[in-house]
């Protein structure tokens, strides 16, 4: 009928109320907005959450991979072996070093980087490894700890959307040693608007960080002394506040998510050609951030996407493949054939909408549109 709105369906929204907002009052009238004492609150109770013993707070996951790879001595003319299907920043950081992103090719299944292809990437000039948990699913950490011993690298993570993870190990993701960078984008399993946070078992490495997300002063100088070079890379004491109660918030947000993700699961059954979010493999398990599908091949997924949005249904592509992009291509000489299995899922790939207070309708109704898109009925 004509002049019916048509209720759109969001891509993802926060978990927010009042609490939130207490949070933020209590700072502001406190007149201490940054470098206060919600910053060590949050990054100690980040450290308890994920079991991790330090935790280094930062304004956003990308600056907390820039610092994390400082840390492991990425330095000009470096290589660092990393995924190209992930989200830009995880090979924009190695850039910020002047250092070279080398890319692999990812397995088809987890969609995370191939230790295989890897360990045939590895040259004599890498540094270090930059591993993804794509999508919230962990990497083979087991294999790419023995890849970087074996030939003397160092490990930087990228758990930006991987909160709520599990190694095969049954370690949660961020309790390692080695650096460990989470975001907290509003999309993410928790919030600070924009943020980010380091977890590592060293304490030098710590240390580090926090003087370099501080313009490189050390927590004993004067502030107009500087020993080291550094950023502005710090994170407020608001955005602190709103992450303490964003992390109470977890233990109804994380398994609200894994109930919204199951239910995906049974109503996108049956789509002929429709791959879904890969099962937990082994012990390991899934941090749900997103709800990634790949399209049935020959689907023009740019299409799909305009006419489920027409239809209410908001989704995006997720992830182009970063070696294809224009930056990578003029700057590094990248070409399309490079890394099939990436390119591949790059291009079918869309997300649908995914958040934790979704509702059964709106997943059945996102499920009924995506079918009539597809040209398949219901069964």
């Amino acid at each position: 009928m004509a002049g019916v709105q048509i209720e759109t369906i969001p891509l993802a929204k926060p978990v927010l109320g009042v609490e939130e907002e207490q949070a933020v009052v209590e700072v502001l009238r406190s007149g201490r907005l940054s470098l206060g004492p919600k910053l060590a609150e949050f990054e100690r109770e980040f450290a308890e959450m994920v079991g991790a013993r330090h935790a280094s707070a930062v304004s956003s996951g990308t600056a907390g991979l820039h610092l994390a790879l400082r840390a492991v001595g990425v330095q000009d003319g470096d290589e660092v072996v990393t995924s190209p299907f992930s989200f830009v920043a995880s090979a924009n950081a190695v850039v910020f070093e002047r250092a070279r992103p080398v890319f692999a090719d990812i397995d088809p299944v987890t969609l995370c980087l191939d230790p295989e292809a890897a360990a045939a990437a590895v040259t004599e000039r890498t540094k270090a490894l930059l591993p993804v948990h794509i999508f919230g699913y962990p990497a083979d950490m087991e294999a790419f700890d023995a890849l970087a011993a074996q030939h003397g690298l160092g490990i930087v993570e990228d758990a930006c959307e991987a909160l709520a993870g599990r190694y095969e190990d049954l370690r949660d993701v961020g309790q390692r040693e080695n650096p460990v960078v989470f975001a907290f984008y509003a999309n993410k399993q928790m919030t600070t608007g924009e943020g980010g946070i380091v977890t590592t078992g060293d304490a030098a490495i710590k240390e580090r960080i926090d003087s370099e997300r501080n313009q490189g002063r050390a927590p004993d100088m004067d502030w107009l002394d500087h020993d080291r070079l550094g950023f502005n890379y710090r994170l407020s004491d608001i955005a602190c506040a709103i992450g303490i109660v964003q992390i109470r918030r977890t233990a109804e947000t994380i398994p609200a998510r894994a109930r919204v993700a199951r239910a995906y699961r049974e109503a996108l059954a049956g789509i002929e050609g429709l791959t879904l979010p890969c099962e937990d493999v082994g012990k390991a398990r899934r941090g749900w951030f997103v709800f990634v599908v790949q399209l049935p091949r020959g689907i023009d997924r740019d299409e799909t996407i305009r006419a489920l949005g027409a239809r209410g249904v908001q989704a995006k592509p997720y992830l182009p493949a970063i070696h294809l992009m224009t930056f990578y291509r003029e700057r590094f000489g990248h070409r399309e054939g490079e890394f099939p299995v990436c390119e591949d899922v790059a291009a079918r790939s869309i997300a649908l909408p995914f958040f934790p207070e979704m509702s059964d309708g709106q997943i059945e109704r996102v499920a009924l549109e995506l079918r009539a898109v597809l040209g398949q009925s219901a069964t």
